[in-house]
């Protein structure tokens, strides 16, 4: 990044979001994220000293239903529409490579 605080180096920041730009692109996002990183400097500037931290800004509550036992799906329904089963499972290609 660069040393001045109101410019950063656009290219660095492609590099690492590995984007490959034109310097069209590279002038139009240079500005765009600028302006962002300036927004960002009046957020930081603002006294939150008095404010207690949050881990969600609005009150959450339980928002389960009662764990009740019900009527469960057989083996075979809960398969019925698997385009593929094996041993009571659904089988899927394998996504890992040796």
């Amino acid at each position: 990044m660069s040393n001045s605080k109101d410019t950063f180096n656009i290219d660095y920041v492609a590099k690492l979001a590995r984007l490959e730009l034109s310097e069209e692109e590279k002038q139009t996002f240079e500005e765009q994220l600028g302006s962002i990183l300036q927004h960002f400097e009046k957020l930081a500037a603002i006294d939150t000293s008095n404010v207690d931290a949050l881990a969600h800004p609005f009150p959450s509550y339980n928002v389960w239903d009662e764990d009740v036992p019900h009527e469960t799906f057989t083996v075979q329904e809960a398969l019925m529409n698997a385009p593929e089963t094996k041993d009571n499972f659904v089988q899927v290609p394998k996504v890992v490579e040796s």
